[in-house]
Parts: C-alpha cells; sequence; structure tokens
C-alpha cells in the first residue's frame, strides 16, 4: 500500500538525526511548509516541499509522480507531526481510585493515603484479584483511546502486582499488548514500586524476593526491557535501589528511575552511578542536582500531569533546559497520581505551567521519549524508514496553537504504521 499526503501546511519534526535533543537544541524542530509525504508499506518512504513536484515533472524528481494506483490524502490547511512518544506510563492496572481523588480533595496528602494502605497498595490488591484476560482487555481499552489522541509509542510499567504471581501476571499481560498492538510498547518492571503489607517490617525480605524470585523469571520469559524502583521516603532507599537495580541488570534490564517525586534523598547520584537511562518525575530538586543532571548521560522525563493531580510543584523545566539536559515529557498514566493518557494535555501543561516553548515540548514529547525508550531510530520525528505514526491536526494557524488551545481537541486523524486509527 503505497499513500501520497499533499498540501500539508507544516510537516513537523522533519530530521535525518535521531540524536537526543539538550538544552537549547530542544527548541529547535525543523519544518516543511507545504509539503508532500509518502509511506510505503506502513514507512515513511519520502517527503519534501510541494514545490518540489510543482516546478518539474514528477517523475524525474520524485517518487512521488512514479506511483500508480495510491491512495492519496489533501491535507490542506493540516498540521502533520510525529506521534507522541510516552515513555512514562501504568497503563496495565485493575480500576480507577477516584475514591482517593476525593479524599485528596478534602485535604489528605499522597503520603497519609499510602499510609494507611491506599495509594500503590490499593491498587496492588486490586489487581492480584483481577484475572490476567481482564487486565488484558482494559488495558487494550486504554491503549485505543491513547493512540486515538495521537500517542504512537508507550513504556508500560509493572509495579502493582507486589508479588511474584501479580507482577509475572502483569508483565505477560504487557509482553501480550506488544504482540498484538500496532504501537510500539516498551515494558519496564516495576517491583520496586512499594513494599507489600507483609513486607512492611521485612524491607530485606522483599527485596529477597524481587532479586531471587521475580528476577530469574522475568529473564528467562524476557519480560521486560528495563527496571525501575521508586526511590522515596517511605518507599526505598537511594542503596536499596542500587541493589535492586544491579541484580537486574544482570539480566540486561537498563534502569529507569523515580526520583525526586516528593523528596531528594540521593536517588539521582544512585542512579548516575547506576548510568540509568532516564531520571523520572523530579518535581523537588535543588541547584547542586541540576548541576549533576545537566552532564549525566540520562535523560530528564517530566510528567507534569501528576503534578498537576496531585497539586505539587512542577518540575524546573527551564532550569533544566537552561542547564543543558536532555527532558523529554510524558503522561505517567496510572489510577492514582495521573489517571489521563492524553499527551496532548501533556504538552499544553509543559507550556502553560513549565514555560517550555512549543516547539521544545513538542521535542520532548516526540524524539526525546522516543530516546528515552531506545526507540529513536523507528519513531519520534519525520524521517525516511521510520514507522509512518503520523497525526493529523484539524486545520490550524500556526504551531502554538496547539499548546494554546488546550480544552479542544486539535487531532482530525491519527495514521499508526501507514494506516488510520
Amino acid at each position: 500500500m503505497t499513500t501520497l499526503i499533499t498540501n500539508i501546511k507544516q510537516l513537523l519534526g522533519v530530521t535525518k538525526s535521531n540524536k537526543l535533543l539538550r538544552g537549547k537544541e530542544l527548541a529547535e524542530l525543523p519544518a516543511i511548509e507545504n509539503a508532500y509525504l509518502v509511506i510505503e508499506d506502513g514507512v515513511i518512504a519520502e517527503f519534501g516541499s510541494m514545490s518540489a513536484i510543482q516546478k518539474s515533472p514528477p517523475a524525474r524528481n520524485s517518487r512521488a509522480g512514479k506511483i500508480k494506483n495510491q491512495r492519496s490524502i489533501d491535507a490542506a490547511g493540516q498540521f502533520v507531526l510525529p506521534c507522541w512518544c510516552d515513555s512514562h506510563t501504568h497503563l496495565v492496572f485493575a480500576s480507577g481510585r477516584e475514591e482517593e481523588f476525593v479524599d485528596k480533595i478534602r485535604g489528605m496528602s499522597y503520603a497519609e493515603i499510602a499510609a494507611r494502605g491506599g495509594g500503590i497498595l490499593n491498587s496492588a490488591r486490586k489487581l492480584n484479584d483481577t484475572s490476567e484476560d481482564h487486565l488484558f482487555n482494559s488495558a487494550w481499552e486504554r491503549l485505543e483511546e491513547v493512540s486515538k489522541l495521537g500517542t504512537g509509542a508507550v513504556e508500560i510499567k509493572s509495579g502493582y502486582g507486589l508479588s511474584v504471581e501479580g507482577e509475572l501476571k502483569m508483565l505477560r499481560v504487557i509482553k501480550k499488548l506488544k504482540e498484538r498492538s500496532n504501537l510500539s510498547i516498551k515494558s519496564t518492571f516495576l517491583g520496586a514500586h512499594a513494599y507489600p503489607s507483609e513486607y512492611r517490617d521485612d524491607h530485606q525480605g522483599y527485596i529477597n524476593c524481587i532479586v531471587n524470585q521475580m528476577l530469574p523469571v522475568i529473564g528467562k520469559e524476557k519480560l521486560a526491557d528495563y527496571i525501575d524502583v521508586f526511590c522515596e521516603s517511605g518507599f526505598f532507599s537511594p542503596q536499596e535501589m542500587e541493589t535492586i537495580c544491579t541484580a537486574g541488570m544482570k539480566y540486561r534490564l537498563k534502569p529507569k528511575l523515580h526520583v525526586n517525586q516528593l523528596n531528594s534523598i540521593g536517588g539521582i547520584e544512585s542512579g548516575i552511578k547506576l548510568n540509568a537511562l532516564s531520571f523520572d518525575h523530579l518535581e523537588t530538586l535543588n541547584d547542586s542536582e541540576i548541576a549533576k543532571l545537566s552532564t549525566a548521560k540520562t535523560i530528564t522525563t517530566l510528567l507534569p500531569t501528576a503534578a498537576f493531580f496531585l497539586r505539587m510543584p512542577f518540575p524546573p523545566a527551564r532550569k533544566l533546559i537552561g542547564a543543558g539536559c536532555a527532558v523529554a515529557l510524558a503522561s505517567d498514566y496510572n489510577p492514582g497520581s495521573s489517571p489521563s493518557g492524553n499527551m496532548n494535555l501533556v504538552v499544553s501543561m509543559a507550556c502553560i505551567r513549565m514555560r517550555m516553548l512549543p516547539g521544545e515540548a513538542i521535542n520532548a514529547a516526540t524524539m526525546n521519549g522516543a530516546c528515552a525508550m531506545e526507540l529513536e531510530n523507528v519513531v519520534g520525528s519525520i524521517a525516511a524508514g521510520k514507522k509512518a505514526n503520523l497525526t493529523f491536526t484539524k486545520p490550524i494557524p500556526s504551531l502554538a496553537y496547539i499548546p494554546y488551545s488546550f480544552g479542544t481537541n486539535l487531532i482530525d486523524k491519527v495514521m499508526i504504521n501507514g494506516e488510520f486509527v
């Protein structure tokens, strides 16, 4: 199947480079005005300016002129951009936690809810009582939902099992999603999300369970690409994180870490030693930590909708960008602190509350998000040979209108692997 898209008002994210964008580079969003794009068998084959077709005989200068029996799409007035690459989600879960939402409105903190058995432990109880088939079906519906909102690649974490059976069940569901979905999916083992009730006073016992019972099966069945730890006061210390990640790395699981969401306790320093692929959250940062992140190879993944939902300070995106860090944006889609996978809202919130420029936010949610999942050679930008994962906006006046009009659905249609969803 060959598809020719013509009269694109602006084709965004056009680049030959698949490199991670740092600091000032993040504001550079290459675009072609009045563009065309050719897709062959689900892959971007060619693109360029409409004038290149119109000025010369197409058959001599462009594959677009040689196509017969093609599907043609007129994108007049529309912006076309790469689909979002959401590099931090907890998309597999049993049910919502809207009752805790009401508790938060009444003034209870995230930590207080967790201390009484709510939060992550609440989700774990529900998940362990839910069948694998039900988990798969509900997660499939969420994947379908986010794909229609423009997401073409997603990382999904475990972490709501907190038992050998529960964690493996989650990871097997994610593996099945990988096998059946057209989206690009990466899997992360987050058994160290919280201490289950039975190990509340025996932290080493649960760490031993992760290292000696969960990881060998995960490695044997190839159930995960990455390993994550919630490094936070009252959860896992930096030292415990190092122990767990070192064990996971023996099974070729690279660290992608929850750090500095609520407190600064040394997680960044430990993560740098572990050569973590990404540090995620970072709502609580000091200048010394930002300086360390600026010289590290890691990606800083910011989750503005989680800060919004928890009424927390937003991550200091401008300081991180100014220091030369590589910033990605993700949804943190989960039932407790960010019950939305809408990356359009994430991009708008990054601009409105974290003062990211529109081009910076789009790059952070596409190219850098792809890098945070090691998918930069497959998705994240408009380049020949990459998957034709494209979002078509409705006719809009400018690039800035995308994050500016945050309450309006600007998506006309979404294409995954060259087919509309």
